[in-house]
C-alpha cells in the first residue's frame, strides 16, 4: 500500500509542477481533496480581481465563484522565478476556497483539512505540503507587499477553469 501512495504523491507532485494554468491546477485540487475527504462539487467558476493585499482570494458563500487576488498572484511570480512556488502557492489558495465550496466554512477547520489533504497528497518535503502546513502566506514573510503598487483593474473570469466530461445530445 506504501509504494501505490509513494505513486500517487509522484504523480500529483509532477502534474502540480508542471501545470500550465489555473484549470490544470483546479483539477488537482478536485482530485486530491474527493481522494482525502471523498467529497467534491462541479460547477465552479473563477476570476482574477485586484483585491486588497492582505486577501489571496475568497469564495461568495451560497454563488459558484472563486475570486483570485490578481495583485499577489503578480507579486509572487515577480518575486520568484520558480513555477513549482507560483503553482503550489495557486494550488493552495484554490485548496482553501474549494473547502469554503463544500461548506466548510470555519477557518480553523479548513487550516486542518489543508494541511491533511497536502501531507496525503504530496511528499513531505514538496513546497506544497510545506505551504499546507505553514500557510500560503509564509512564501512572502520576506517580500515587501506593501511597497507594490496595485492597479485596480476590470475583473477578469478565467475561461476553461473547471474540466467537464459532460456531453449534450445534439
Amino acid at each position: 500500500m506504501e509504494k501505490v501512495e509513494r505513486v500517487i504523491e509522484e504523480e500529483y507532485k509532477v502534474r502540480l509542477d508542471h501545470a500550465k494554468g489555473f484549470g490544470d491546477i483546479y483539477e488537482i485540487v478536485k482530485e486530491t481533496v474527493k481522494r482525502s475527504l471523498g467529497e467534491y462539487r462541479v460547477g465552479m467558476m473563477l476570476y482574477l480581481d485586484d483585491l486588497p493585499l492582505q486577501l489571496g482570494a475568497y469564495y461568495s458563500i451560497g454563488t459558484n465563484n472563486i475570486v483570485l487576488n490578481r495583485s499577489i498572484l503578480n507579486i509572487i511570480e515577480a518575486s520568484t522565478q520558480s513555477k513549482q512556488i507560483v503553482n503550489a502557492f495557486v494550488y493552495n489558495i484554490l485548496l482553501h476556497e474549494y473547502l469554503h465550496a463544500l461548506g466548510y466554512l470555519r477557518e480553523t477547520k479548513v487550516s486542518q483539512l489543508i494541511q491533511k489533504i497536502t501531507e496525503e497528497s504530496f511528499e513531505e518535503t514538496h513546497i506544497a505540503t510545506e505551504l499546507g502546513r505553514n500557510g500560503p502566506w509564509s512564501i512572502l514573510k520576506d517580500v515587501p507587499i506593501n511597497m507594490f503598487e496595485t492597479p485596480k483593474r476590470l475583473r477578469e473570469v478565467v475561461k476553461n477553469f473547471e474540466k467537464t466530461d459532460t456531453r449534450y445530445i445534439a
